[in-house]
């Protein structure tokens, strides 16, 4: 981590009005340091820089909320992010810091308003990817970006780390709905932002959002987004980083899917599960699973009419059925069902996607009144 001065210095020049990332650099070149940079700003007399004690204050403040301040020559600043032209010279990080680093991700972006359907798939994807070693980055939006950070963390006996990238502080969780979900990312994976604490939603702040998601990612996973969608900008950032853009199909006519389907038209890797995606993916030797064929069915005959069928079921109960509303250990419902603990997993997010179920302290599952 930076020094207090460096980082303090740092503060107070890229919140300098009228300085963005590229002219931070360009000053810090000519003038060797961030803290000269400062001085020559404030001699200038054309920006007014962040004053000492803001800065100060800014720092004591993360210091407080357990948010760490990371600037561009860190060892824990993204490695993937310094790929940028331009990257964020200052990044808030808040959680687990060794979730930043990693050798493959993909974001996963999409639709708000997304359907039970849509939001079933960006779980799965994001589950079978995290248990692939694939880092899934996200937004934390509501629809799907929740969908695919809960599913990278049901992976991997629900240990799976994510990242989200806010376009608020990284003290602010957006949308309020989400900070049950924000507060897990901070304690299983890492939420990330370049703005000040304290920061509040702005339409202005996204599109820089959506810049750090591509950034962070080899790939943008698009499902779900309309024509106008917000996902389609970080679609395009992604195409202008010449990185990998898949699309889900969606429904044609149907208005929250066009937008991932006019991908497809123009490019994009149409992609039904993680095996379409992961053979693009940096690093990974792996190919698609090959689509097994379909066995023949056979022309069955019953000779005779007089057969009853019986009333026993040996397929394993339904998981709902096993639930009260009190809550169930999730270990009871592995001997229960006879699923795995991923099978059940799964299961268990798709049903919280639907609003049917809960989790409850004590690692309990309960079904919802």
């Amino acid at each position: 981590m930076a020094e207090t001065d460096v980082v303090i210095a740092s503060l107070r020049l890229i919140n300098t009005p009228g300085i963005g990332a590229g002219k931070f650099y360009r000053l810090v070149d000519e003038h060797g340091s961030a803290a000269a940079a400062v001085r020559y700003v404030e001699k200038n007399g054309k920006y007014q820089p962040w004053s000492l004690a803001q800065a100060q204050q800014e720092v004591a403040e993360a210091a407080e909320k357990n948010i760490h301040i990371l600037l561009y020559h860190d060892i824990d600043y993204p490695a993937m992010l310094k790929n940028l032209p331009s990257p964020p010279p200052v990044l808030y990080a808040k959680g687990r810091l060794e979730a930043l680093q990693y050798d493959k991700a993909l974001a996963i972006v999409g639709a708000r308003n997304a359907s039970v359907i849509g939001r079933k798939t960006a779980a799965r994807f994001a589950f079978d990817l995290t248990n692939r070693g694939i880092r899934i980055i996200s937004g934390m939006a509501r629809g799907i970006d929740a969908a695919a950070a809960k599913g990278a963390m049901y992976a991997l006996h629900e240990t799976g780390m994510t990242v989200a990238v806010l376009g608020t502080g990284a003290d602010v969780p957006y949308p309020p709905e989400n900070t049950e979900l924000y507060e897990r990312i901070c304690t299983q994976g890492c939420v990330l932002s370049e703005m000040p604490l304290g920061t509040q939603a702005n339409p202005q702040h996204f599109p820089r959002r959506n810049r750090i998601i591509a950034g962070l990612s080899e790939g943008t996973l698009v499902i779900e987004a309309g024509l106008k969608s917000g996902s389609l900008i970080t679609a395009q950032l992604t195409l202008e980083q010449k990185k990998m853009l898949f699309a889900v199909p969606g429904t044609p006519g149907e208005s929250r899917t066009q937008g991932a389907n006019m991908l497809i038209k123009k490019g994009a890797v149409l992609a039904e599960n993680a095996a379409d995606i992961l053979p693009f993916l940096k690093g990974n030797k792996s190919v698609p699973v090959p689509k097994k064929e379909m066995p023949q069915q056979k022309i069955l005959v019953f000779e005779n009419n007089n057969v009853t069928f019986s009333n026993r079921n040996d397929e394993p109960e339904n998981l709902v059925d096993l639930l009260t509303t009190g809550g169930t250990d999730i270990d009871e419902l592995i001997r229960l069902t006879g699923k795995t603990a991923a099978e059940l997993a799964m299961e268990i997010l798709e049903l919280e996607m639907q609003g049917i179920i809960e989790r409850r302290p004590g690692n309990k599952i309960a079904r919802v009144k």
